[in-house]
């Protein structure tokens, strides 16, 4: 006398809503993870960025003049044996370490490496020489950081004296970031002191 009744309508919904509500939890979980992955990708592209902007921009630069300087200035073949400049950080630059700078010397005919006369030597007393370059003025024997406000004068003596009209390049290598290239010539008449263009 019971009437057997088959309905499943109730349970289909139900099922539905937790196949539904299922979905979405993985959809959730699956964004998630590719928007985390994307904000990875994003900070390590911007990192990248930086690091090239750094490495490929020269932090430095030259402040005033640069001069020659000559020892044999009023004799018969005078020659410039001392380049002189000023060198203090650009707008925005990073500090640079002068213990581990290079310095570059190049004409038509030779490439140096000029010897860092660091300030441990200047401190015994030894002159600087042909083939090497020091801080003369605004560094310190403990701090040769270049950051801030500071600035620091640089004389390099290349290994041969420049003659009238000749053409020099002086790279200034830090151990990060770009070269910075001084390219200059050496005036007509040679005095003590050359103001070099």
């Amino acid at each position: 006398m019971f009437k057997k009744m088959d309905r499943n309508e109730g349970f289909t919904g139900l099922e539905a809503a937790i196949v539904l509500i299922a979905f979405v939890v993985v959809a959730a979980v699956f964004s998630y993870v590719v928007l985390g992955a994307g904000f990875f990708t994003t900070q390590k592209s911007q990192e990248v960025v930086y690091t090239a902007v750094d490495m490929s921009s020269s932090s430095m630069e030259i402040i005033g003049d640069v001069y020659g300087l000559s020892a044999t200035a009023g004799g018969d073949s005078p020659t410039v044996d001392t380049i002189r400049f000023t060198l203090g950080l650009a707008a925005g630059g990073s500090p640079v370490d002068f213990s581990t700078v290079q310095l570059v010397f190049a004409t038509s005919e030779t490439v140096v490496i000029l010897e860092n006369l660091t300030a441990d030597k200047l401190a015994t007393g030894s002159p600087i020489v042909a083939g090497q370059w020091n801080i003369s003025d605004g560094a310190k024997k403990e701090d040769l950081l270049l950051d801030g406000q500071d600035k620091f004068t640089i004389m390099a003596m290349p290994e041969n004296a420049l003659v009238v009209n000749q053409k020099f390049n002086l790279e200034i290598r830090p151990s990060i970031g770009a070269a910075f290239g001084l390219k200059r010539s050496i005036p007509a008449k040679i005095d003590k002191v050359n103001l070099l263009y």
